[in-house]
């Protein structure tokens, strides 16, 4: 392929990828794609996967083509994940393209489900369809990154939510936290709890600040389920964040009575096995994988993000850091002490991003996060 083919084929990749962003609310469990349809430099028909049970991305662009009375004869097709070759919900996405004829098709990722894993592509090229993998795919991945875990590991992407000052305070000694960040920082974090599936938090902190975990400043068709870690089931049964929504509530102490109450309240209490004085963290998050989770959105206080930490259940960090100094007061997470630097969790700063007056950083957890890339590009699809 020349250098100039190449560089159209990422223009467009990433008009694409920006098509699947506007879904980011919409699609879970199901991945967020798009698809355009090019020829001759023009775009000729576009569309995005809809809600679970709608059409997938290429079914919304062959159908606005059809529509047009446009003939696929020529074209390129730019899609942000390898079109599925399995029936689901939906017809396979290979065979509506095999039988709309486009000249190309162009993949930002492999497909890690396991019905799919490769077979749209082969299925693609079987037909004569010239197919070019791996266009933007880290871009790509970093919109499903969720999606892709629950199909490779079995458990949702995890991001922690934090919100500090510069000396790493989330809360003044006597609790005090309301509020160190400003509005802006706090609208952008609902940003980030409207693309999750679940928020999570725990029983200390629904009774220190009664939250009510929904979703504000963004509008969603899809708001998350709210989960909270209660090992004894202690939480108020008029707590703020009985609004209706559904709750999932993970404990290790079992009360028929009190679970049948807060099923009136559309909370659901899970038992789940101990670890030490508490829940068994990644049995939460396996538990959640099961449930079709890919995203999780995590805002608590300093011992469970520690307790999620220390089980190596965050993936990513976003931490809010306001320009103010607090001196004594608690810190942004309570681990355990370390013997050596040696043991330290490392991640990998991606963005830095202000939301005046402060500041967003999101940082990476580089294993896992190669361990993703790796699977949505294998290296016998090229």
């Amino acid at each position: 392929m020349s250098t100039l083919a190449a560089i159209e084929d990422e223009r467009w990749m990433r008009q694409a990828l920006s098509l699947a962003e506007s879904v980011m609310y919409l699609t879970a469990p199901n991945p967020r794609v798009a698809c355009l349809i090019v020829r001759d430099g023009r775009l000729l028909a576009q569309g995005a996967t809809q809600a679970v049970g709608g059409l997938h991305a290429e079914a919304v662009a062959l159908r606005q083509a059809a529509e047009q009375g446009i003939g696929l004869a020529g074209t390129t097709v730019y899609v942000t994940l390898e079109p599925c070759s399995h029936y689901g919900r939906t017809p396979p996405c290979a065979d509506a393209l095999i039988a709309a004829k486009p000249a190309r098709v162009v993949i930002a990722m492999c497909d890690p489900n396991p019905l799919v894993g490769g077979q749209g592509v082969a299925k693609l090229r079987a037909a004569g369809i010239d197919v070019v993998a791996m266009v933007c795919t880290p871009e790509a991945l970093a919109i499903n990154p969720g999606f892709v875990a629950r199909m490779v590991r079995k458990t949702p992407w995890v991001w922690l939510k934090l919100a500090a000052s510069l000396d790493g305070r989330i809360a003044l000694n006597n609790g005090e936290s309301q509020w160190i960040t400003g509005p802006a920082a706090r609208a952008d974090g609902h940003h980030w709890r409207a693309r999750s599936c679940v928020v999570l938090t725990g029983s200390g902190t629904v009774k220190a600040d009664d939250p009510q975990l929904n979703v504000r400043h963004v509008d969603t068709e899809r708001p998350p389920i709210k989960a909270i870690i209660d090992t004894r089931l202690e939480i108020d049964e008029n707590a703020r964040v009985f609004d209706g929504g559904k709750v999932w509530i993970f404990t290790c102490r079992p009360d028929s009575d009190k679970a049948a109450r807060l099923a009136q309240r559309n909370a659901q209490v899970i038992l789940m096995p101990p670890s030490g004085a508490g829940v068994d963290l990644p049995a939460v998050m396996r538990w959640l994988g099961e449930h079709n989770i890919n995203e999780v959105h995590v805002e608590a206080g300093s011992r469970l993000s520690g307790a999620l930490l220390q089980a190596q259940c965050v993936d990513e960090l976003l931490v809010y850091m306001a320009p103010v100094l607090l001196g004594e007061g608690m810190g942004m997470v309570r681990m355990d002490a370390l013997a050596s630097l040696a043991q330290a969790q490392r991640f990998e700063f991606i963005d830095t991003q202000s939301v005046s007056p402060d500041i967003r950083l999101r940082a990476r957890h580089l294993e896992r996060w190669n361990t993703l890339l790796q699977a949505v590009q294998p290296g016998d699809i090229g």
